[in-house]
This record gives C-alpha cells, structure tokens and sequence, in this order.
C-alpha cells in the first residue's frame, strides 16, 4: 500500500511505540487460520472507528492484570496497559470474557505485537492477513494487522464468528487455532488454563471481590 496512506502513519507510530517499550517479545505458534464454510451464524455488531478509538481508564482489576503480565512476559507497562484495555473494549464489544482474549493472545504471541509464525500468522493474535482480508481492510488494509489495537479488535472479532459457529467455546478456540480436528483439544485447554491464571490474579488482587470479568456470552461454554 502506498506510503501516502494515513493509515500507514498510525500503524508505524503504532509499531515504533510497542518497538521501544518492549523490553522482551518472544514469538508465539499459533495461527488463526480460515474458515472452510460460511463464518458466524451471529455475526459481530459493527463498530464505528470512533468507537474502537475511544480510550478508557483502567479499572483495578486490569491494572492488576497490567502488573501482572508486564512482570511475566517482560513488557513495559504503558505497552503492556495498551493490550490489556483494547482486550477488554475488544471482548465487550461481541460478547467475549476479556480474559480469554487476554489468554489467547498469552499463548499465541506471548505480547509481542509483531510475532510471525511460519504459516504467516501475524500479531498478537497470530491472524493470517489473507483469510481476514475483508475485516482487516476496516482497519486500513492488510498492515493492519501488526497494529496492536487493530489486531486485537481483528482477532477478538474472528475468536467471537468461531465459537458461535461451532456452539462451543472449546471447539471455537481449536477453529481458531486451525487444531478442530484434534479431539483432545490441546489448545483450548491450553488457552482455557491460563485464562484460570488470569482470573486468579484479579481474585488475588481482590479477595472480597468477584472478578473483573463477566462470564463469556457464547453458547454451550
């Protein structure tokens, strides 16, 4: 795409800023591959640029979650607050447990926003440009997706299709990871122990309190 674009300038400075205040970014394996039929039988509501740009003070809980993963994978914290506030407008906006979606991106990039995996999955959400080419170009076009915010959005919205097209969350997160042939289900348990580390830390943080994040709303989970 051409440099003129203002949408490269926001995906540079976007890319410069997570370059800077990384301290360590180890890349993750997995890879949200395409679907091999119709996506979704309850498609994600459409949200306006406005909306997905829209920046909100971090609660207690995510900040704890912040400390938490900054400290464990190594990241600087106003990078590390980035990820974890657009998980969590990412997951209300379709109807998602932020944690998981924190989860997910844990196991698939480790926080590093410009992880590649062999198969060409990019990002923290590890998406393969040329199967989500439509919902990426909502968001500038294919570069798009070693956006931080973008790719989370992107990723969020692709995690939501899958579960309601398969009637669980299980068997959504192994259509993410392109593993639904597997019937031990060795990401989604993967995915679904980390997220039990995620919420231990809020229930840590706040013993007298239920934890930051609401049930997912997804069939069959």
């Amino acid at each position: 795409m051409a440099s003129s674009n203002p949408g490269n300038h926001k995906i540079i400075a976007s890319l410069a800023l997570a370059a800077l205040s990384a301290t360590l970014f180890i890349v993750g394996s997995g890879q949200a591959l395409a679907p091999d039929g119709q996506v979704a039988c309850f498609p994600a509501k459409e949200i306006t640029a406005q909306e997905t740009r829209l920046e909100e003070p971090l609660d207690p809980a995510q900040r704890a979650l912040v400390d938490y993963l900054s400290r464990r994978f190594l990241i600087a914290t106003q990078a590390t607050q980035q990820v974890v506030g657009v998980a969590y407008r990412a997951a209300r906006q379709v109807g998602l447990d932020p944690l998981l979606v924190l989860a997910v991106i844990s196991v698939e990039s480790r926080f590093n926003p410009i992880a590649e995996s062999g198969m060409g999955a990019k990002g923290l959400m590890q998406i393969i440009p040329k199967y989500h080419r439509a919902k990426l170009l909502e968001h500038g076009g294919d570069e798009a997706v070693l956006d931080p915010e973008s790719n989370i959005l992107v990723g969020t919205r692709i995690l939501q299709e899958y579960v309601y097209r398969t009637g669980t969350l299980e068997a959504g997160l192994q259509f993410y990871n392109g593993a639904n042939r597997d019937e031990s289900a060795q990401y989604a348990q993967k995915v679904l122990a980390e997220r039990q580390r995620l919420e231990q830390v809020v229930r840590a943080a706040f013993p007298r309190q239920r934890a930051a994040a609401p049930a997912a709303n997804h069939p069959g989970g």
